[in-house]
């Protein structure tokens, strides 16, 4: 029986998913990733394994991806954070053409065509007060759980947008809210519409073309969704039962299980892991960095156009090794 799984690690949450042969989510997990990846990786996949009922030997093929997908000892492939959003989003919604992943440290608007290659790309990477580890830190301000934001900013009839884009001047804009006497839920409901209106704007850099459809641990959120729709005036799709949030993590196995198809179909074996190959996390080097080539290819001022005929027509962003590159199912 064939078993793949999916470990997306991310700077705030380490996710995992597991996908059977016919293509049916097996079981899920999720935990906080910490300072010390490998060890993550290894505790989300034995939570994993737990919520599944299976055995490590039950398992055929494992795809890494994140930034920290190089840190994972038993991994087959390693795939990089838009392939594997681009790949999943697409096959989740066929009609999905702009992606947008609001992370815990990071944003990302991705422009995709039917075959889910990623066509452009944008990330924020000016400051955390546009990500989902502010909106966090803003509830604890307020003495919310992660879990309560979204009901509670729900019951807003008056939000109060954040106009810091710095988050430490972000924080204090918070407190000077509540200082004010300003109610709690229109402090929380007010971050949430000033993240989802710089969120737009990304998305605009890339083009936007309906088919949109939200990633990440804000799918969790409904008022986030709410604020999200407001500003873009349209609809987002929203992957079902959490898959949202594990969206990273459901590219790398859905692209794990097609390779595995391709090699049973060929008769050939499934190759060795990264620790079978000696392939440790010091040996690798890492030959493309999404941040860094954002920082390069798209400085600040960058024609978009310019950009985007760089990007058109381009395969998904594979290291060597990787098995992104699987034929289409």
């Amino acid at each position: 029986m064939v078993n793949v799984v999916g470990i997306d690690i991310g700077s705030t949450y380490t996710k995992a998913i597991c996908l059977n042969g016919e293509r049916k989510v097996v079981g899920t997990a999720v935990r906080r990733t910490g300072f010390k990846l490998a060890q993550a990786a290894e505790a989300v996949f034995d939570d994993l394994l737990q919520n599944c009922g299976l055995e490590r030997g039950d398992i055929t093929y494992v795809g890494a991806t994140g930034y920290g997908r190089y840190t994972v000892p038993f991994r087959h492939a390693q795939i990089t954070e838009l392939t594997a959003h681009a790949q999943a989003a697409v096959h989740l919604f066929p009609d999905t053409r702009t992606i947008l992943d609001i992370g815990g440290q990071d944003i990302k608007a991705i422009k995709v065509d039917e075959q889910g290659r990623v066509k452009a790309f944008r990330l924020n990477d000016k400051c955390a007060a546009g990500t989902g580890a502010f909106l966090e830190k803003t509830a604890r301000y307020l003495g919310l759980t992660t879990e309560d934001i979204g009901p509670y900013a729900m019951r807003s009839t008056n939000p109060k947008p954040i106009s810091s884009v710095c988050a430490v001047f972000a924080e204090s804009e918070v407190i000077n809210h509540l200082s004010n006497g300003i109610a709690a839920e229109d402090i929380m409901m007010g971050a949430m519409s000033s993240l989802g209106g710089r969120a737009i704007q990304l998305m605009r850099r890339v083009g936007l073309e309906p088919g949109y459809m939200l990633t990440g641990g804000m799918t969790r959120n409904v008022a986030m969704i709410t604020a999200l729709e407001r500003a873009l005036d349209a609809k987002f799709n929203v992957a079902p039962n959490g898959l949202g949030q594990l969206n990273g993590a459901y590219g790398a196995a859905y692209l794990g299980l097609r390779r595995v198809e391709k090699l049973l179909a060929e008769g050939k074996p499934i190759p060795p892991t990264a620790a079978q190959q000696g392939d440790s996390e010091k040996q690798t080097k890492r030959r493309w960095s999404a941040m860094a080539m954002t920082r390069k290819r798209y400085a600040a001022g960058a024609d978009a156009s310019h950009a985007d005929a760089g990007a058109a027509g381009a395969q998904p962003h594979v290291h060597a090794g990787e098995s992104a590159a699987a034929p289409a199912a």
